[in-house]
C-alpha cells in the first residue's frame, strides 16, 4: 500500500495511481482548458478531462452535448497546460457503447490524438467487454459506476443509487466487473456513503468518489463547481472552496462603469511613442 505522496516530477501514469491503493487519498478534479490545467497540475494526481465539458463550457443541458472531437480538443489543451497529473479523458455518450471494436477505435484516436495517460467510460457488467478490450491494447481504462450522467435521459434525472438492496447488489456486481477487466479505478458516482465504502473495501482498485464516501480511496469534483463558478444548480455534494461568480461578476461591473466613464483605458493602458509592453502574444512592441 502507498504511504507517502508521489514526489517524481516525471507525469503520475495509470499504474502509480492503481498503487495508491488504501493509501494517502487520491486528489482529483476536472479540468477543460490549458490555464486551468497549468493551475492545478501542481496541487492533484489526476485531471479528468470529463464530458461535463459539455455542460460546463458549451452550455448543454446533460453530458451527451460531448462529442468524441470536442473531447479530443480539450484534451489537447489540458494536456498542454500539465506536466505532472495523470490525464484521463472521458469517451463521450456514442463512442463505445456499441462494441468493443468502436471502444478500441474511439480509445485509441484519444490517446493518439491527445498522448493522455487514460481513457474513462460509464457502465459496469455490461461494459466489461468494452473495457477488456481497450485494456487489451495497452490503453488503461478508468471505469465509472453509480449514477451514470450520460444515462440521465433514460434513467428520467439523476437518481442516488444504492437504495434497495437489488441495487445495491448490482453496484457491487459492476465493481467486480470493471475490476475483472482490467481497469485501473473506478469512480464511484451519486452513491449511498455506506454502500460506496462497502464496495471500496471489497475491491483491489482505486475507487474516487463523488457524491459518495469519505472512505474511497480518492475524491473528485467538478473544477467549475468546486471554485463556485457553477451558474446553474450547484449538485448537493460539492464543497465551494471559492466564490468566482461573485469575483468575476464584481470585476465585469467595475470595468462596466470605468469605461462608460471614460477612466479606463487610462495612461497607463495606452501607448505613447515606443513604449514596448508585454502583452498575450508574448511581448509585443508598439
Amino acid at each position: 500500500m502507498a504511504t507517502e505522496l508521489p514526489t517524481t516530477d516525471i507525469r503520475i501514469g495509470a499504474e502509480l495511481i492503481r498503487r495508491r491503493k488504501g493509501g494517502i487519498p487520491l486528489v482529483c478534479l476536472t479540468a477543460y482548458t490549458y490555464p486551468v490545467a497549468r493551475l492545478l497540475d501542481p496541487h492533484v494526481d489526476l485531471l479528468l478531462v470529463g464530458d461535463s465539458v459539455a455542460m460546463v463550457l458549451h452550455g448543454h443541458e446533460t453530458t451527451l452535448g460531448a462529442s468524441l472531437e470536442m473531447m479530443i480538443a480539450h484534451g489537447q489543451a489540458v494536456m498542454r497546460g500539465s506536466a505532472r497529473a495523470c490525464v484521463v479523458i472521458d469517451m463521450p455518450a456514442g463512442s463505445y457503447e456499441d462494441s468493443a471494436v468502436q471502444a478500441v477505435a474511439s480509445a485509441r484516436r484519444i490517446v493518439e490524438e491527445t498522448g493522455c495517460q487514460a481513457v474513462k467510460l460509464e457502465g459496469g457488467v455490461d461494459m466489461a467487454r468494452q473495457i477488456a478490450a481497450i485494456v487489451a491494447t495497452g490503453i488503461p481504462v478508468m471505469g465509472h459506476i453509480g449514477l451514470l450522467p450520460q444515462s440521465v435521459e433514460k434513467e428520467g434525472g439523476y437518481k442516488i443509487k444504492g437504495r434497495t438492496d437489488e441495487a445495491i447488489a448490482a453496484l457491487l456486481a459492476d465493481a467486480l466487473a470493471v475490476e475483472r477487466a482490467g481497469a485501473f479505478s473506478v469512480v464511484i458516482e451519486g452513491t449511498i456513503e455506506a454502500v460506496a465504502a462497502d464496495i471500496t473495501r471489497r475491491i483491489a482498485i482505486p475507487t474516487i468518489g463523488i457524491g459518495a464516501s469519505p472512505d474511497c480511496d480518492g475524491q473528485i469534483l467538478v473544477i467549475d463547481d468546486m471554485v463556485g463558478l457553477t451558474v446553474d444548480r450547484v449538485p448537493k455534494f460539492v464543497k465551494e472552496y471559492a466564490d468566482l461568480r461573485s469575483v468575476i461578476a464584481h470585476a465585469a461591473e467595475r470595468y462596466a462603469a470605468e469605461v462608460r466613464d471614460r477612466t479606463f483605458p487610462g495612461p497607463a493602458h495606452v501607448f505613447w511613442g515606443s513604449t514596448a509592453f508585454s502583452g498575450t502574444n508574448g511581448g509585443d512592441e508598439a
